[in-house]
């Protein structure tokens, strides 16, 4: 194994603990898919609070995985954000409401009224989750483009990568995507009873407290079903392998790197039932308030691991629907070896940004 090989390697696995990261501060966004229902109503101004104090370090989470995946494999974002530009933007516009409702929302004289930012706040919450889920669904069931990058030559149009006509629009109508997005939605509104139940201290939140209980039950249903549902779908998927160069599609791909890749087996496994064990343990005992803990460390487990299914073992992250030789690895889309050696150096800083985080979550409760 090479210095490039070796460094593609480390970059995919850093990609996916951002990622994991990601997911498991989205119960911001779940949170805010329930403000619109009637039975939170009275507790509406305490959910705001509480989801207002975290919502910048999600899009701060979202913004650094993004910068990641431009920095470390430029082809893949090249071809994802810059083809499927749609759905991108449709998922950009979300986030843009997010954090126009929360700057607007309580200054005195808005036109618009808090009922209009709350509005945003669900579209947000429940299409966005949605959306990133479809989003990171295509890395395992495709996309419809094409990669040339010999057109780099061509003065005329140096457009490396095509995609179809709907430009990512289609990825939203794909089911296998959408069985995802919605399990992603899911996770992030049971993380969010979580999260509201670990931080209702006060004797007057308990009333608050205790229907958040009988709604993590719920949705943590929903969500087994849905995330049971993906996993068969995608344990029975093909999926593009890269062998000596060339690319092919081989049948329950997905199934075998699981199959092949024991220690991501455990990974997923622990993370798995440590999710129902947060889910499980606030639901029988009104004594138990670490749920988020236990499921938020389970969910990133879970999200590290499916992200080397999707990248390692010779396995293209983000097959290609029209041309199998256009399918991105972790080999053929990365940066070059000096820009891979320059960023490694600088990722040593990532612990201190880590602790920063989690001093700025703790000033911020």
């Amino acid at each position: 194994m090479d210095s490039l090989e070796c460094l593609q390697i480390y970059w995919w696995l850093l990609i996916a603990v951002l990622g994991a990261a990601l997911v498991f501060m989205l119960f911001v966004q779940g949170g805010q898919s329930m403000l619109l229902c009637k039975r939170n109503a009275p507790y509406r101004p305490l959910m705001i609070e509480i989801l207002g104090h975290k919502w910048e370090l999600t899009f701060t989470t979202l913004v650094v995985f993004g910068g990641a995946f431009f920095a470390s494999f430029p082809l893949f974002y090249s071809t994802s954000f810059g083809g499927a530009y749609w759905l991108w933007m449709l998922i950009l516009f979300s986030f843009i409401l997010q954090a126009v409702s929360y700057e607007f929302r309580s200054k005195p004289g808005n036109l618009l009224g808090e009922r209009t930012y709350d509005v945003f706040l669900f579209i947000n919450g429940s299409v966005g989750c949605v959306l990133l889920g479809v989003a990171v669904g295509m890395m395992f069931f495709g996309g419809e483009f094409t990669v040339a990058k010999g057109n780099i030559l061509d003065g005329s149009a140096p457009v490396i990568s095509q995609w179809s006509s709907t430009h990512g629009l289609e990825a939203i109508f794909c089911w296998k995507n959408l069985i995802f997005g919605f399990a992603v939605l899911f996770l992030a509104r049971t993380m969010a009873l979580l999260y509201f139940v670990n931080c209702a201290h006060g004797k007057d939140e308990k009333k608050f407290a205790s229907s958040q209980r009988g709604a993590v039950l719920v949705n943590g249903a929903i969500f087994v079903v849905l995330f049971l549902a993906f996993l068969f779908v995608l344990l029975t998927s093909q999926g593009v392998e890269a062998v000596d160069g060339s690319y092919c599609q081989v049948e329950y791909k997905y199934l075998d790197n699981f199959l092949s890749m024991w220690w991501v087996t455990m990974v997923f496994l622990l993370g798995v039932i440590a999710v129902l064990w947060g889910i499980l343990s606030t639901v029988l005992s009104d004594k138990s308030r670490n749920g988020i803990w236990w499921a938020g460390i389970g969910a990133a487990a879970v999200v590290v691991s499916l992200f080397c299914v999707a990248g390692y073992n010779g396995t293209a992250y983000y097959p290609s629907l029209i041309d199998v030789n256009s399918s991105l690895t972790i080999h053929n889309s990365s940066s070059s070896l000096f820009t891979l050696r320059v960023m490694t150096w600088v990722s040593i800083v990532t612990p201190f940004v880590l602790g920063y985080i989690a001093y700025v979550w703790k000033k911020m409760r």
